[in-house]
């Protein structure tokens, strides 16, 4: 009788001692498994919060809908991307904004447009309105963020810092400064270069078809980018846009004629403005001297201001 219970002893550890050998290999061979894993839950997962359209998807970041073309250029400058959900129609740089929806010009925004993207952050400017649509839009729950909007070097420098500042990118936006500075100081050169001749009497024109067609006076875009330019604006008796008729535009006899590309375009390109009276018996149209740069580069004092000025510089030599 002792004997069978001492076998039946020995036969229990020797189960105890098989299951405790065979755990240990399971574990060993179960660890490579085990750190596969892990490195799954620590790196392709947080990746995967990030949509193939580059807006974030989780629920705890932020989404903002950039509303002005130096807004969101700046804001993608900053590295902001994964945070833009949708632009207006003025954001047409980087070319990424353009695919992204639209939420109506940055003047009339449409606060339904703008919901219906359930945004948390509206980044827009002094511009943008209506002032009941910007209500609507900020009762729903969003925070509505209006940056300075000034035509001019310092204006630029500081629309760039405050934005920075709301999306807490202070150091990204310190260094864009520095580059904006150093493409400054490239157009100082071409408009210092331009110091010993004459400066070029230079007529603005924005138009948006050719029953709307207006000239740049003073306190301007247009007339900020001439004077950076090293040109004089031949427009110096009114303030703001304003269409001008065909003697005062003879009278004004300007060397150079600069346009937005889309207000050129909207005209019938080069053919169409010579056709306009006045044009073609200026100075400027005899020797076909009309100048046109992208729209947002040339008007948009946002972080490639110093570009645009070097650019329209060396058109006017």
């Amino acid at each position: 009788m002792f004997n069978d219970i001492r076998k039946g002893r020995l036969f229990v550890r020797m189960i105890k001692t098989i299951r405790n050998k065979t755990m240990l290999q399971a574990s060993r061979l179960f660890k490579p498994f085990l750190l596969v894993s892990s490195i799954f839950i620590l790196v392709i997962l947080p990746a995967s919060c990030v949509s193939g359209s580059g807006v974030r998807s989780d629920a705890g970041g932020r989404r903002i809908v950039t509303v002005g073309g130096s807004v969101t250029e700046t804001a993608y400058a900053l590295g902001a991307d994964d945070e833009i959900i949708g632009t207006d129609t003025s954001s047409v740089f980087p070319e990424k904004a353009t695919k992204l929806p639209q939420v109506g010009y940055q003047r009339r925004l449409s606060p339904e447009g703008v919901l219906s993207l359930k945004p948390t952050m509206l980044l827009t400017t002094s511009l943008a309105g209506t002032p009941t649509a910007l209500n609507q839009i900020e009762s729903a729950g969003v925070k509505v963020e209006k940056v300075a909007n000034d035509n001019s070097v310092e204006g630029a420098k500081v629309q760039i810092r405050q934005i920075a500042r709301v999306l807490d990118r202070v150091d990204k936006g310190d260094e864009l400064i520095q580059r904006l500075d150093a493409d400054l100081r490239k157009a100082r050169e071409c408009v210092d270069s331009l110091a010993a001749k004459p400066k070029p009497n230079v007529l603005f024109i924005h138009a948006r078809g050719a029953s709307v067609v207006n000239v740049a006076g003073l306190n301007t875009a247009g007339d900020e980018m001439i004077k950076l330019s090293g040109g004089v604006n031949v427009i110096s008796e009114f303030e703001g846009y304003k269409p001008m008729t065909a003697e005062t535009i003879v009278s004004v006899a300007p060397d150079l004629i600069v346009l937005p590309e889309r207000s050129l375009a909207s005209i019938g390109g080069k053919d169409g403005l010579l056709k306009m009276p006045g044009i073609a018996e200026t100075p400027a149209g005899k020797t076909g001297r009309i100048v046109t740069i992208d729209d947002l580069l040339l008007l948009g004092f946002g972080p490639r201001l110093g570009i645009a000025i070097n650019e329209l510089c060396r058109k006017m030599r």
